[in-house]
């Protein structure tokens, strides 16, 4: 069976973005970059709300195009543009590469998703996040905290996610400082 897997970078303080949808204050880097794509690539697709959606339609389709984009940056653009996509959003009327478009987040119909061959599910989006944790449908997390207080903005988790215990599945220290914390569902007893 797949997995549900939340992949999102946070500030210390626990903030997503600033004021403004500010995400400026992200350090990543070459090693961090080739980290995610490393993850990226062995999933089996994306998970987007419309804002993360746009966000990445708007940079990576053609940015292994640009000469000033190398290495994992480069590497990133075809990896996003190829892989499977699925985008909620009760507003977009039309999305393209590799997208479909869906309109609630269903449980049954993520659990028919999770039940479909090919590999895990990269979530992405606290809005989109909200959801699937209100339902109790993520599986891990992988949280990148970067060492940076920005004070105010959009939190990661909702109180609905409050309560949950999780199961440590490791961590990582990269060189910039961001550290990976990489939890899952605690084991069946």
């Amino acid at each position: 069976m797949r997995k549900i897997v939340l992949m999102m970078s946070v500030s210390l303080d626990g903030y997503i973005e600033g004021p403004g949808r500010r995400i400026d204050w992200h350090r990543v880097d070459d090693e961090l970059h080739q980290h995610m794509n490393d993850v990226l690539r062995e999933m089996g697709g994306f998970l987007h709300g419309r804002v993360v959606y746009e966000l990445m339609a708007d940079a990576w389709p053609t940015a292994d195009a640009d000469p000033d984009n190398a290495g994992p940056v480069a590497e990133f653009a075809g990896i996003w543009r190829d892989k499977p996509k699925i985008v909620y959003s009760r507003t977009l009327a039309k999305a393209d590469w590799n997208t479909t478009i869906v309109r609630d987040v269903v449980p049954a119909e993520v659990e028919a998703l999770k039940a479909a061959p090919g590999g895990d599910l990269a979530l992405g989006g606290a809005d989109l996040a909200a959801s699937f944790l209100k339902h109790d449908l993520v599986d891990e997390y992988r949280v990148y905290v970067h060492p940076v207080l920005i004070g105010e903005g959009k939190s990661l988790f909702p109180p609905a996610a409050a309560d949950r215990p999780l199961h440590l599945i490791g961590t990582r220290t990269f060189g910039n400082g961001v550290v990976l914390l990489h939890y899952g569902r605690p084991a069946a007893s």
